[in-house]
């Protein structure tokens, strides 16, 4: 107000214009015209401002507008809008155009413009309480973690505890809630406990949000996660979609944020007097208390997370595909001499002319897959056999002894004898000592290795006590390693000394020893 008097005191008292006035007040012309034009317009000069309060000068220059009476509206169920808006493709403009249609056919009251219905759907919005609040699109994502706070499962032989992990999915749009306990976050059971979440909500949504663990993203990145080759594989299965959330980011996945400490409180709380003994006990009482928590009532909302889940999402939800998706693993290997690809301590053939290729394996639990580029090379039984064991297709052998290229046994047996005869000889009958040839080229392999890291002179002398001690067997590489390790390569041979039997050494004493007699003897 002070710098309207003085205005009014230049211009109707110093008869100054109005571009001296601006600059005196340090206002814009068009300002000074504006306070001036409304002076004229209520009949206010200098000396009649002097006189009047603030208060009263600027209710004279400034006028408010009178306002007609306040309308009655028709009411709004925003509880109804903001449910309808998680369904797909609506919007709050369709559900205005709904509410209009119905206001004029229900009552006298005239509907909200568009703006003041929006304008008070979003404070209705930021009432309710955090676990309501983002509207998500129905079937649109699910979001997944691990609880921080395990369950713990007793072994019933030893009365060992052991923690196990806690697995929660949710649904963003109903909020419809999956959990399970596991062994492990490791690659198996994460796919694991996605495939049963899925089967359990009956449907595939648009996308999956995991955390960035080891076991969903190989390469965390806050732009460009590395995502892991098997879970895209189970993605490509379901037809979904994963983007994991942000490192250090846990507003990505708020909702299993709130979904996790619910389930800590409501199931993991309750069963905190109960003892388990084995993971599957455990197991039904979680499935018991997630059926009871998703039909809770919501607090602020009508119905509960299943009643949601039921109108909301699951008409939403692709359908699952015929089968249940497979756990496997992927793995690098390289096609050894023996024209094997090492998986699991176990060996699986591919076919000879990929001898020193690299090669992928893709395994599952019945099959193991080996590609080499894009190209599916052989796929074999998986075997669960003793480690070492050989998974061999005929045809992937040579047909003649020149088809082994530059890998024959008797090159193996030259690159033997360059470290000693006594190596060579060795080299020889570990060869013979297996069915065909090359299932021993690991073994040769490993024992000349060995040889040039001991030195040939103390490799050589080594085999030459192994030989005389094993007579007509092949000395085994740790054998020989164990003897140059306690350097008993320069030990004189003993006359007649040969391999004892176990159960005749001084130091097995066998079942009797333990016998009472032999205690009271003692």
């Amino acid at each position: 107000m002070r710098k309207i008097r003085e205005v009014l005191r230049l211009k109707f008292q110093q008869a100054l214009g109005h571009r001296q006035i601006a600059a005196s007040c340090g206002i814009g012309a068009a300002t000074v015209s504006d306070y001036l034009r409304r002076a004229r317009a209520a009949n206010v000069g200098w000396v009649e401002a002097q006189p009047l309060s603030d208060a009263e000068l600027e209710a004279r220059l400034f006028p408010q507008p009178q306002y007609s009476p306040v309308l009655e509206r028709a009411p709004v169920d925003f509880g109804w809008v903001h449910r309808e808006l998680r369904r797909s493709g609506v919007t709050l403009q369709l559900l205005w155009s709904e509410y209009v249609e119905g206001a004029r056919g229900r009552c006298a009251a005239e509907p909200y413009q568009y703006s003041q219905f929006c304008a008070r759907y979003h404070d209705y919005r930021s009432k309710l309480d955090l676990v309501m609040r983002q509207v998500h699109r129905a079937g649109d994502k699910a979001f997944i973690d691990y609880s921080g706070k395990k369950p713990v499962v007793i072994d019933a032989a030893t009365g060992e505890v052991h923690e196990v992990e806690l697995f929660v999915m949710v649904l963003g749009a109903s909020n419809y809630t999956f959990a399970e306990a596991t062994p492990s976050q490791k690659l198996s059971d994460f796919t694991g406990s996605i495939t049963r979440a899925l089967e359990f909500f009956g449907g595939v949504p648009n996308v999956l949000v995991p955390d960035q663990l080891r076991s969903a993203v190989r390469g965390p990145d806050r732009y460009d996660p590395d995502i892991n080759a098997t879970l895209l594989e189970l993605a490509k299965h379901y037809g979904t979609t994963i983007i994991p959330a942000r490192p250090r980011k846990p507003r990505d996945k708020a909702k299993v944020e709130t979904a996790v400490l619910i389930v800590q409180r409501w199931i993991l709380a309750r069963l905190r007097h109960q003892r388990f003994y084995s993971l599957e006990e455990l197991n039904l009482a979680i499935a018991e208390l997630v059926v009871e928590l998703n039909e809770r009532p919501f607090r602020k909302l009508e119905g509960s997370r299943r009643s949601a889940f039921e109108a909301i999402d699951r008409p939403a939800l692709m359908p699952l595909p015929a089968q249940r998706f497979q756990n496997f693993e992927w793995a690098k290997a390289r096609v050894h001499v023996d024209y094997h690809v090492a998986f699991d301590h176990r060996f699986y053939s591919v076919p000879h002319s990929l001898v020193g290729e690299r090669v992928e394996v893709r395994a599952t639990e019945l099959t193991v897959e080996i590609f080499h580029g894009d190209q599916r090379v052989f796929s074999h039984r998986r075997s669960y056999g003793p480690k070492g064991t050989m998974v061999s297709c005929e045809h992937h052998r040579p047909e003649s002894h020149r088809d082994y290229g530059k890998w024959p046994p008797e090159r193996l047996v030259a690159w033997a004898s360059k470290l000693g005869p006594n190596v060579a000889r060795v080299a020889e009958m570990t060869l013979a000592s297996y069915p065909r040839p090359e299932m021993g080229y690991r073994p040769v392999l490993g024992i000349i290795r060995t040889g040039e890291r001991f030195g040939a002179a103390r490799f050589d002398a080594a085999c030459a006590r192994a030989l005389a001690v094993s007579g007509s067997t092949a000395p085994r590489r740790k054998f020989i390693e164990a003897l140059l390790k306690q350097r008993l390569e320069v030990v004189p041979l003993a006359v007649g000394e040969t391999v004892r039997p176990l159960g005749h050494h001084d130091n097995v004493r066998g079942g009797a020893y333990f016998t009472k007699e032999t205690k009271h003897a003692d």
